[in-house]
């Protein structure tokens, strides 16, 4: 029997500009459609931290230029622009596949807003990587000019950080259920969701935050009781002392294992560890569930039990 699976797809898997997007997404729909050809449910999640800081510097740019016609961007707007721009591309490669392959399935983009909480601590520590990287002098200019924080990610340089607080509630859910069970795969919660908090008055407001997309597509998945959530990255597995002679690839990992690697430190934190946690967390959020972690073309072969790093009981 087919299966319900959430696809949590990586921004930087898109590339980093509009031509590489475009040729990225072809690659990424022959993988959404084998899981569709195998009469799986698929819901597609994808991240956002290329895009988003592009079109902020590129509305940053035009505010400069000409500051009375064109107002600073928030960034809750430019994750929107970001799901329109994902979406649009994604969506039309995937229809492009199916229609190759003569398979009689409709896609739709739903744009989603997540709500999160204004008190979460993650507002006081922001710790998520987007945009490009900058140099020292060119994120002191912006941390003067903007007030923006800029951290070293992963040793490969410099990019601005943002709060990522944890997603409480998906607004479309309902709508994104009924195109689920109408046959169709969605694409949805597109680089987290829209962060956005209720006001006193119950009204929705954006906020300055990215949500990551791991956590954003294990409460959609919990939400749509999905069996599988399928985090794809750049490893065809998780590995436990990773770049070290002691370097282990797992196969597999329990609850309690993942807990206990994730203790001793094995993950890196905006890498592998959001990966993992999220992964835990959906594993464990009922009885049946399984995470898996591993490279796109594979995402098949680890569905089917061949590959890749799977987390669960």
């Amino acid at each position: 029997m087919g299966k319900r699976i959430v696809i949590a797809l990586g921004g930087n898997a898109l590339g980093n500009n509009y031509q590489e997007q475009r040729e990225a997404v072809r690659n990424t729909a022959k993988a959404i459609v084998d899981l569709a050809a195998e009469g799986h449910e698929v819901i597609v999640a994808h991240g956002n931290g290329p895009q988003v800081g592009m079109i902020q510097k590129a509305m940053t740019a035009l505010h400069k230029q000409e500051p009375d016609k064109y107002t600073l961007c928030p960034l809750s707007i430019c994750c929107a622009m970001s799901q329109g721009y994902i979406g649009h591309d994604l969506q039309i490669a995937i229809r492009d596949e199916l229609a190759r392959r003569e398979i009689a399935k409709e896609v739709s983009t739903v744009l989603t807003h997540v709500v999160v909480d204004r008190a979460d601590p993650a507002f006081q520590n922001p710790t998520k990587p987007i945009g490009t990287y900058v140099s020292r002098e060119e994120a002191d200019r912006l941390i003067a000019e903007r007030g923006f924080t800029y951290a070293e990610d992963a040793g490969r340089g410099l990019r601005r950080v943002v709060p990522s607080p944890q997603p409480a509630s998906i607004v479309e859910l309902p709508a994104i259920r009924d195109l689920v069970q109408a046959g169709q795969i969605v694409i949805a919660c597109g680089g987290g969701g829209i962060p956005v908090v209720r006001t006193e008055e119950g009204n929705l407001e954006g906020v300055e935050a990215i949500i990551d997309k791991d956590f954003a597509s294990c409460r959609l998945a919990q939400e749509l009781e999905a069996d599988f959530l399928v985090i794809l990255t750049a490893v065809e597995k998780v590995a436990i002392h990773f770049g070290t002679p002691q370097e282990k690839w797992l196969d597999s990992m329990t609850p309690d294992e993942a807990r206990t690697y994730i203790a001793e430190g094995h993950f890196a934190p905006g890498s592998m560890l959001p990966k993992v946690e999220a992964a835990l967390q959906f594993a464990e959020s009922g009885q049946g569930r399984s995470a898996l972690i591993t490279l796109l073309e594979k995402a098949k072969d680890g569905i089917q039990g061949k590959t890749g790093t799977r987390i669960g009981s």
